[in-house]
C-alpha cells in the first residue's frame, strides 16, 4: 500500500542548504529545489537571480505526515534560517532568498499564520518575522546541477562554511526528527 504523502513549500535563503536540511528528517521522502512565488513563466536559475521574475528560490518538500509533522516541518524552518531579515539570509542578498511559505492548503495556511504569530508574539527573534506567506501556484524544478547540491558538493567551500555548520544544528537540536535515529 502506498504511503499518503503531503507537500510542503519553504524558501529559506539559498536552496541549497534548505534542500541540505530538509533531506535529514526522517519521514521527508524527497525534497526537490525550485523557484515559485513569482510570475515569470519556466524561469531559469540566471533569471531568478537578476531579482527580476519575483521567484524565491524555494523547496518543494513530499513528506509523510504519520512520520513528520507540519508543524515539526515548520520548527525546523524557523530554526535553520533568519525569517527576520526581508530579502536577505547572511551573505545571500535580493529577493530571491526571502523567506516565504507558499501554502497548499488552507489547514497549512492557517498553522503557519499561527506559528509566526507565536514567534512574534514570543518575542523569539527579538525583531518581528517578515516570512511571506501566500498562496502555492506554480513551482519549477531547479536545474539538475543544483539537485542534491550539498551531497555531491560538501567539500565545496559554501558548503563547508554555510551548510556544514547548518547541518551540525540541526543535528543537535532536532536528534529526534532525524532519518539516522528513526527505527
Amino acid at each position: 500500500m502506498k504511503q499518503k504523502t503531503e507537500v510542503a513549500v519553504f524558501g529559506g535563503g539559498c536552496f541549497w542548504c534548505t534542500e541540505a536540511v530538509f533531506d535529514e528528517l526522517r519521514g521527508v521522502v524527497s525534497v526537490m529545489p525550485g523557484y515559485a512565488g513569482g510570475s515569470v513563466k519556466n524561469p531559469t536559475y540566471e533569471q531568478v537571480c537578476s531579482g527580476r521574475t519575483g521567484h524565491a528560490e524555494v523547496i518543494r518538500i513530499e513528506f509523510d505526515p504519520s512520520r513528520i509533522t507540519y508543524t515539526d516541518l515548520l520548527t525546523v524552518f524557523f530554526a535553520t534560517h533568519d525569517p527576520t531579515t526581508l530579502n536577505r539570509q547572511g551573505n545571500d542578498v535580493g529577493t530571491q532568498y526571502r523567506s516565504i511559505i507558499l501554502y497548499r492548503s488552507e489547514e497549512q495556511k492557517r498553522e503557519a499564520e499561527s506559528f509566526i504569530k507565536e514567534l512574534n508574539d514570543s518575542s523569539a527573534h527579538g525583531k518581528p518575522v517578515v516570512t511571506e506567506v501566500k498562496p502555492h501556484d506554480e513551482f519549477y524544478e531547479a536545474e539538475e546541477y543544483h539537485r542534491k547540491y550539498y551531497e555531491n558538493n560538501s567539500y565545496r567551500p559554501y558548503c563547508q562554511v554555510i551548510i556544514s555548520p547548518k547541518l551540525h544544528k540541526v543535528h543537535k537540536q532536532f536528534t529526534e526528527l532525524l532519518k539516522s535515529h528513526s527505527k
